[in-house]
């Protein structure tokens, strides 16, 4: 595989005429409305900056061989700097425009592969290197509510969150250049790499290979349904034109990746459940064929060789939050995922099954109210077909030791988030992995990491 395939996500698209067709629209078509209200439409609003450091430390560990995507046996340390500013516009009525700008510098420890399960969330927004470390777009969205019932909540000033009241029952849409995972498969206590868990299989199930280029965003959109206690809510997004490519394809009735789930919250502060299921349509290639062909040619299996239009993936996650104390500070979670297995990992990470198991706990139990203490487990594994093309010596962009003795990969993470001031917070962080990159042959793997993180 060549060095583009080792990298993972979001094309730094800059898109100034799409922003600016957005804002003329809206302008054009609420302005007369906006003149008639008190809100001080069409102004931007900074809803937030941010900036966090994570810098890690891998151990040697044991490894009898190794290939192009391995953990280096010898060790390494690596950092990263991730830089955020946010902004929202009211244009309307229950009308937004949201603009979010992102730079990334740095990278993970053995180049953020050899893992199923990365143990730094944000090398997800530096492309693997392959991108420019310039400041880009990340998101520029359009939202729209309209409420169905009397009763609102009020909604504090957040990044995309303009303040004000949201209905409780509405119907809600979203558009434009967005992150698939800030609508679906959210966990209040394991949800941010910047102040949570850092390691992949903690933030989102891995096994949900959700939709985006190689920073982790996509063009497309999505409407909600809340009434009561259920939110229903369903998505479509454009896939990237390769495996964890910075391109997208189009048009999208060619290439799509589709999510709906089903939430269920009583209130804010409960417990809540939900259900995901999704399906993808892109040039993928397929395990089994890729393993034919290498054998017809007695060659090592090359799974974009086998790329192909219109290939489908399909598969289903689940998850709970139960808050325990603390109005909820302290609770517990879960997650699992399955997708079918058939065609090759193109998004996310390589996971075609995935379980994990964790807790938060307040600091308010010794006088640190603003402080959290977190622990968690997660088991990945693989499909047959994806178990034998790896142990063929075939690779795939995170995963590729030129050979496999098939183990689940598990992982243990806990953190000691500290909160210095209202804005700074300090993390100390401990990984542990067996079986990294499902190989039995070698590992475990141990890593230490401190994080830094600045919000406005």
């Amino acid at each position: 595989m060549t060095h583009r395939l080792l990298r993972r996500r979001v094309g730094s698209r800059a898109l100034p005429v799409f922003v600016r067709a957005i804002v003329t629209a809206s302008v054009a078509c609420f302005a007369t409305h906006a003149m008639a209200d008190d809100t001080s439409y069409l102004v931007p609003q900074l809803l937030g900056a941010q900036y966090t450091f994570i810098e890690q430390w891998q151990n040697s560990l044991h490894a009898p061989y190794s290939g192009g995507l391995s953990l280096k046996p010898g060790g390494d340390q690596a950092r990263s700097h991730t830089f955020g500013i946010y902004f929202g516009v009211p244009l309307a009525n229950h009308l937004a425009f949201y603009l979010d700008t992102e730079m990334f510098r740095g990278q993970g420890v053995s180049n953020a592969t050899g893992l199923a399960g990365l143990t730094n969330g944000d090398v997800i927004r530096g492309g693997g290197g392959t991108l420019s470390r310039s400041a880009y777009i990340a998101r520029a969205f359009l939202t729209y509510d309209i409420p169905l019932g009397g009763k609102t909540t009020p909604q504090a000033r957040k990044t995309d969150q303009l303040p004000g009241d949201l209905a409780d029952d509405r119907l809600s849409f979203k558009l434009g250049l967005i992150a698939v995972n800030d609508d679906f498969d959210q966990s209040r206590y394991a949800n941010s790499t910047r102040t949570q868990f850092m390691n992949w299989s903690l933030f989102n199930s891995p096994a949900w290979d959700f939709a985006a280029d190689t920073r982790g965003y996509t063009v497309g959109g999505v409407a909600t349904f809340a009434t009561g206690p259920w939110t229903w809510r369903y998505g479509i997004y454009q896939m990237p034109t390769e495996a964890n490519g910075d391109k997208l394809e189009g048009p999208i009735h060619r290439a799509n990746g589709q999510n709906a789930q089903v939430t269920w919250q009583r209130d804010p502060d409960g417990a809540s459940v939900w259900l995901m299921l999704y399906r993808n349509r892109a040039r993928m290639g397929i395990y089994d064929d890729a393993l034919r062909d290498a054998r017809l040619a007695h060659t090592v299996p090359d799974i974009h060789a086998d790329d192909r239009e219109g290939r489908h993936k399909f598969g289903a996650a689940m998850g709970a939050d139960l808050p325990l104390a603390d109005h909820g500070d302290t609770g517990l979670f879960a997650r699992a995922a399955w997708n079918d297995g058939k065609t090759e990992s193109f998004v996310f990470t390589e996971a075609d099954r995935s379980a994990s198991v964790g807790a938060q706990l307040s600091g308010a139990h010794w006088h640190r109210a603003d402080d959290r203490l977190g622990a968690a487990w997660a088991v990945n594994g693989l499909s047959p077909g994806h178990r034998a093309y790896l142990a063929a010596g075939g690779s795939g962009f995170t995963l590729g030791d030129g050979a496999l003795n098939y183990g689940t990969e598990q992982i243990f993470e806990a953190y000691y988030n500290a909160a210095i001031t209202s804005f700074a917070f300090v993390t100390a962080d401990f990984q542990l992995i067996h079986n990294p990159g499902y190989n039995r042959d070698r590992g475990p793997a141990r890593f230490l990491g401190l994080r830094v993180h600045l919000q406005y």
